[in-house]
């Protein structure tokens, strides 16, 4: 110990600033004199009300006073300061934390709150937007915020999460992005009576864009995302809620999309993202899946989720509008109801031209050897003259069925003279 106290003072502060809470950071006063002023300068502090069993259980003002005293009595600007909550606090708690936060010149905070146990909101007073001027990145999970007439521009901020957040309404989602003038990474996950119906992302810098609605949501009137980001390289999209996705201008510069949605026609959203290189699907339908003419110039790798009924049709489409296209995996994401239809076979009346060219492996995932998947393997098999390996797996239990779909697998026949077959 005598050798670590020995160590420069900018070191031990990011020893310190690696310690899991701001619990953990006091206790090392103890250890000597010269660790005993250290956690008054540390630059990275996390508040966890459920990391420490001494708080557990217990009144919230004991964790209160202790943050209210940490932050207060800490003398050095805060670099990243975390709330990890289980339990719901005063107001008057945030409201101090946050003022804090600005005078300290915060530029990473998060707040994550998880009350299951409690019905009462955790409302972020105004002052959080006083922290624009420093923040690079904003965290917020389960919380309310709080309307204001005018916005502050935020512009420093590049990552913003906002995950099961409760707003004032549309108009107000609206101008909180507009603000975020260099905002680069954006997460949101929608949650029921969140008081958003048009979730509308226009963010010209936007470098990623991660988008969730809870399969659960309730909404009396239409409910759906507006995406206005040609900047865009990355996006995912969940929603399996029955919304809408309008994208209003086209994104060239995508290059990593998955895009699992239900009952919406999608043809906005994929005709907006040819240029796409690895693409992750899982649609309800296949019909006007993108425009007629929209070719996918640069798609590589791509992946389709073979839970819904016109799976099949999807791949033949994409298949046929991917010259370039080298890998295929397919995979079973989501249950299939026992009721629900299956995809129906028919035969291409030419063969894609990925698949004379370029499409080198295909990996299937829990792959049961049904009639149309039999067709589909032994379709790719017979026509892929660039294949170098298919890998499909099943998750039957029965070994005797396992052995059967592996003979059949092994008597397709193969155009590609170096294509090697695996089954598990």
């Amino acid at each position: 110990m005598d050798m670590i106290s020995q160590l420069p003072e900018d070191l031990l502060l990011r020893i310190l600033s690696e310690l899991p809470t701001a619990n953990d950071v006091v206790a090392t006063m103890v250890l000597s004199k010269r660790w005993q002023p250290l956690w008054k300068s540390v630059p990275k502090l996390v508040f966890d009300d459920d990391d420490d069993d001494s708080y557990q259980n217990i009144d919230t003002r004991r964790f209160s006073r202790f943050v209210d005293y940490f932050l207060i009595l800490h003398e050095a600007p805060i670099d990243t300061l975390h709330f990890e909550l289980t339990q719901t606090f005063d107001v008057l708690d945030i409201v101090l934390w946050i003022t804090i936060a600005v005078q300290r010149r915060v530029r990473y905070l998060k707040i994550n709150i998880d009350c299951a146990s409690s019905t009462t909101p955790v409302i972020l007073p105004r002052s959080l937007y006083k922290c624009c001027g420093m923040l690079v990145t904003l965290n917020l999970t389960s919380v309310t915020l709080t309307d204001a007439s005018t916005l502050p521009s935020f512009s420093t901020l590049k990552t913003l999460r906002l995950l099961s957040v409760k707003y004032p309404g549309d108009e107000f989602v609206r101008r909180l992005l507009s603000s975020c003038h260099v905002l680069e990474d954006l997460e949101v996950e929608q949650c029921n009576d969140d008081n958003v119906t048009i979730f509308t992302v226009k963010v010209p810098s936007l470098r990623t864009a991660s988008l969730y609605k809870a399969s659960d949501r309730c909404t009396e009137d239409e409910d759906g995302f507006v995406i206005d980001a040609p900047s865009l390289g990355l996006l995912k999209l969940y929603d399996y809620s029955g919304s809408f996705c309008i994208v209003e201008k086209d994104m060239p510069n995508i290059i990593d999309a998955d895009v699992f949605v239900n009952h919406y026609p999608s043809t906005e959203i994929l005709s907006s993202i040819t240029s796409v290189k690895r693409l992750d699907l899982c649609l309800s339908y296949s019909k006007d899946a993108y425009s007629d003419g929209s070719v996918f110039h640069r798609l590589v790798h791509l992946k389709i989720c073979t839970c819904a009924t016109e799976w099949l049709n999807l791949l033949m489409c994409v298949l046929r509008d991917s010259p370039k296209l080298r890998a295929i995996k397919l995979r079973q994401c989501h249950d299939i109801r026992d009721d629900q239809p299956r995809p129906c076979w028919n035969e291409p009346k030419s063969v894609p031209e990925c698949l004379i060219s370029s499409l080198e492996t295909l990996k299937w995932v829990n792959y049961q050897g049904t009639e149309e998947e039999k067709e589909v393997a032994a379709f790719i098999l017979r026509n892929g003259r660039c294949l170098k390996k298919v890998a499909i797996s099943s998750e039957a239990t029965d070994s005797d069925k396992k052995l059967e779909m592996l003979k059949e697998l092994s008597l397709f026949s193969r155009r590609s003279p170096n294509c090697h077959l695996a089954f598990d």
